[in-house]
């Protein structure tokens, strides 16, 4: 497998704080912490990492601790795996100066988002995609039209599947019906299942990679997950997802940050808090976080 197609189980990296009062809210990024994930993750059978990405709450950094993030993860990989930066941007100028940043820091690739602050139409999401591919590294596409409310369906990626650099999308509408049909209009286009309560179903339509949540929890079950699926071992695959799929439903809601976050810390690693504008979890959710994760934990036989 070439770092071109980015495939496999590449973990959208959380980021621990550690407190500080002269840093924004009172966290300070504990670089060090984050660079021993990555290579944890790693080790434990993923492929590479996502530093900069949703879930690694890019949009509450300053931009010099941004670009230490992309580098401390490149740092701590090295020959090991892969590493995709997030370089979402609310206009095509800004994506385009994180990718020829995450290009002079030793990037594997660049994942994206369409821009991040305004509806775009069709040819601005091209003319988006079109600038940050002239960087010249393998570019995955993200379509999350929740967050964007810029929809990338599959005749549009056809187009984008056109661009020089552009290798792979990163597919969370939660639809499993589009990875074939993705395939079909697109067929150069690798599909990476971006939502981890439809990893399975992706990959038995044919997804090649997963960008996952919750491997930053489960880092060598969710390799062994992919590893299953993409071997057509069904029946082991199954009997594996269901008992963790009740957790992995939390990637695909408003607090996933802070549910994965909490996964960590009841497994032994540090999730810890994050930045504003996300909050501590509701009691509620904090319960059923912990229930959904007893679930899992008790299927691996480490409750």
């Amino acid at each position: 497998m070439s770092t071109r197609d980015l495939g496999g189980v590449v973990v959208a990296t959380a980021l621990p704080y550690r407190p500080d009062d002269a840093a924004p809210a009172g966290l300070a990024v504990d670089y060090d912490a984050y660079a021993e994930h990555c290579r944890w993750l790693v080790a434990n059978g993923c492929r590479g990492v996502g530093p900069n990405g949703s879930l690694g709450e890019y949009s509450s950094l300053t931009d010099i601790e941004r670009r230490r993030v992309a580098r401390t993860a490149i740092e701590a990989v090295g020959d090991d795996g892969i590493v995709v930066v997030g370089v979402h941007g609310p206009g095509a100028h800004q994506a385009k100066q994180w990718a020829e940043a995450a290009a002079e820091d030793g990037a594997d690739g660049v994942l994206c988002l369409p821009p991040t602050l305004y509806r775009a139409n069709r040819g601005e999401v091209l003319a988006h995609f079109e600038a940050v591919a002239s960087v010249g590294l393998p570019v995955m596409v993200y379509n999350n039209p929740f967050d964007t409310k810029v929809d990338l369906t599959p005749d549009l990626l056809a187009e984008i599947a056109r661009i020089d650099n552009v290798v792979a999308v990163k597919e969370f509408s939660g639809d499993v019906r589009r990875v074939l049909e993705i395939r079909e209009r697109a067929p150069e286009l690798a599909v990476v299942s971006g939502a981890d309560d439809v990893v399975l179903e992706s990959l038995l339509m044919g997804a090649t990679g997963w960008f996952a949540g919750f491997p930053n929890v489960f880092p060598a079950e969710s390799a062994r997950l992919f590893d299953l699926a993409t071997s057509g071992k069904l029946t082991e695959a199954k009997a594996l997802y269901e008992p963790l799929v009740a957790a992995f439903r939390w990637d695909s809601r408003t607090e996933f940050v802070q549910a994965i976050k909490l996964g960590m810390d009841l497994v032994g690693r540090y999730g810890g808090p994050c930045r504003p504008p996300r909050g501590p979890l509701t009691d509620e959710n904090r319960a059923q976080v912990r229930e959904d994760m007893h679930r899992a934990l008790s299927a691996l036989g480490v409750a």
